[in-house]
């Protein structure tokens, strides 16, 4: 028997319906401060001391209560981590699912769960374009919506399978995820400056390198304390940190850069931390930041600190943009 128009439409309408039920995730996503994918090189250059170096030194960073500090200065204070190990284009394994990061308790299970993790990869060459397009959509599909979506690539060699990192890269950032990178210089010396130019993306997006496995740790500790804190208000306080630390030190050498000020603040830790970040904020204006002089601490923070020759507009052009 024929169907009328209107019984047509509502079986269409219907159909779609159903369709689109089986589509759509079911679950209620969890509100995050951050999605945090944590990409780690298993690739054949990495053998098993170094690829331990490596889980030692997220385990010791999620120890740390600088890193749950981090973590508790957002609005939900609380992050979703995942950790991927990768090798090759089609070579990528979620080894650890997302996992709820709130507080000690959350934080020393996640790196109790890292411990008891073993390796899964051991070769099928360098393809940080495959990390990149297999973190994309566990991004996407995880049962948490962070405020910022970063994926997380350490590794020791530049992208020699698979498309170029580039165009993985800038298809994630359309996506709405930034890309900061972790690249180890053990076996290439310039492989900082080609994850600056082929790997990070998006905003804010940074560089924190090691330059070797033996200071892996030091670096993903910072790394990680950058991307967890809830700072998008930080670089006003700490250029105002830092105008106010140094002040008084350039006072006798105008010429002096804020960098060579800071050596002299070893009991000012947190003025050390603060330009770090400070330059990580700068980084996308001025690619090649150089020293960082007392003016442009100052006058960005808009403290009255810089008042001697050096801070002129004429020094200040020069030393941002050579």
């Amino acid at each position: 028997m024929r169907l009328t128009p209107a019984l047509d439409a509502i079986c269409l309408a219907t159909a779609l319906l159903l369709a689109f039920s089986v589509c759509t995730p079911t679950f209620a996503q969890t509100a995050v401060d951050l999605q945090l994918v944590l990409a780690v090189d298993a690739s054949g250059s990495v053998d098993q001391r170094r690829f331990e170096l490596q889980m030692q030194g997220y385990v010791a960073a999620f120890r740390d209560p600088r890193v749950l500090r981090a973590i508790q200065s957002g609005a939900t204070q609380a992050i979703a981590v995942t950790m991927v190990q990768w090798t090759g284009p089609a070579l990528q394994i979620q080894v650890l699912p997302w996992t709820l990061i709130k507080d000690a308790t959350t934080a020393h299970a996640f790196a109790a769960a890292i411990v008891a993790t073993p390796r899964r990869l051991f070769s099928g060459g360098t393809s940080i374009s495959g990390a990149i397009d297999y973190a994309v959509p566990l991004m996407l599909e995880s049962p948490f919506k962070g405020t910022r979506r970063v994926i997380d690539i350490s590794g020791d060699g530049s992208n020699n399978r698979g498309r170029p990192a580039a165009s993985a890269r800038d298809d994630a950032v359309r996506a709405g995820i930034v890309i900061n990178g972790l690249p180890i210089l053990a076996l290439e010396p310039d492989l900082e400056r080609y994850f600056s130019d082929h790997v990070i993306g998006g905003p804010g997006a940074f560089v924190i390198a090691a330059e070797s496995y033996e200071t892996f740790a030091d670096a993903i500790l910072k790394k990680l304390i950058r991307e967890m804190a809830a700072n998008e208000q930080r670089p006003m306080e700490a250029m105002q940190v830092v105008a106010d630390a140094i002040s008084t030190l350039l006072a006798t050498d105008p010429h002096t850069s804020a960098r060579e000020a800071l050596g002299e603040l070893d009991d000012r830790r947190e003025a050390v931390d603060c330009l770090e970040e400070y330059e990580a904020f700068q980084s996308d204006h001025f690619k090649r930041i150089g020293q960082i002089t007392l003016f442009r601490i100052a006058i960005a923070s808009r403290t009255s600190a810089c008042r001697r020759p050096a801070c002129e507009p004429s020094e200040y052009r020069r030393t941002a943009l050579r």
